[in-house]
């Protein structure tokens, strides 16, 4: 890290998958990180950004800090217009239109599936069983995540969560890998980047497994493989991820007024 910009992981990894959105896309944004991820790339280098929240709110710039949910008025209060999460899930990201989606994900495999359900610590079974751990649920992820053109997935690396084959999905990335989406008639191409608190997976062309992309100033290789639960490979073209210049900081900050992220 930079002696002259001091940064938190996450807001690295907000800025990060804020670089993944580009101007003139239609993108949805989950709630939390990936709002500010989303908000920060309109802020700083995709003015023209076509936001839209699961909730229906289209067109708004947050407003007085990051916002609590998809309905907020830090967002509700100067949108372009509003709609339901039946246009938003339903129509627009359904059909495809939809360029880019950022979800969150608490278990994560190497094919890009994702869990929000449950952690069973194994096998269900046949027979669905109680988690030991039950998590919040998919919300609209699973929409954006089987609609989207792709989508981004947001996860703190550690390795209970960067796991070999998730215990349920929730929102599905390459499911077994290889050609399996297009097999199973999803409309949406997958995730494009697990990016992390460590650094930046991205799949395999071929076999869809995540390899490591690129690694954050303040991580290495050996790191990011010893928090993943899998025998994570190493990308031919990875690179160490440039760190966030003062510009890219400064709209990220404007975003998150209240430093929520600089607090962790």
């Amino acid at each position: 890290m930079s002696d002259n910009l001091h940064y938190t992981p996450q807001e690295m990894m907000a800025i990060a998958t804020g670089r993944e959105i580009r101007d003139g896309e239609l993108a949805i944004f989950g709630v939390g990180l990936s709002m500010l991820a989303g908000y920060f790339a309109q802020a700083h280098h995709a003015p023209n950004v076509r936001s839209l929240t699961e909730g229906g709110v289209f067109g708004a710039t947050p407003v007085g800090g990051l916002p609590w949910g998809i309905e907020c008025n830090r967002i509700s209060s100067n949108a372009v217009s509003f709609t339901n999460a039946l246009d938003a899930i339903g129509f627009l990201v359904a059909s495809g239109r939809c360029d880019v989606g950022v979800i969150g994900a608490a278990q994560v495999d190497k094919h890009g599936n994702v869990n929000t359900t449950g952690i069973w610590g194994g096998e269900i079974g046949e027979r669905y069983s109680l988690p030991k751990t039950r998590l919040t649920g998919a919300g609209g992820a699973n929409d954006i995540a089987s609609g989207a053109r792709r989508f981004v997935i947001m996860a703190n690396h550690e390795k209970k969560r960067f796991v070999d084959n998730v215990d349920y999905i929730s929102s599905p990335g390459y499911l077994d890998g290889g050609d399996a989406r297009k097999r199973h008639g999803f409309i949406g191409d997958g995730p494009s980047a697990i990016i992390t608190t460590l650094g930046i997976l991205r799949p395999h062309p071929q076999t869809k497994e995540f390899e490591l992309s690129g690694w954050f100033s303040f991580s290495n290789i050996e790191e990011v493989r010893a928090n993943t639960g899998w025998d994570l490979k190493i990308a031919k073209d990875a690179v160490p991820v440039p760190e966030p210049t003062g510009e890219e900081l400064a709209a990220l900050r404007e975003v998150d007024k209240t430093g929520m992220l600089r607090k962790k």
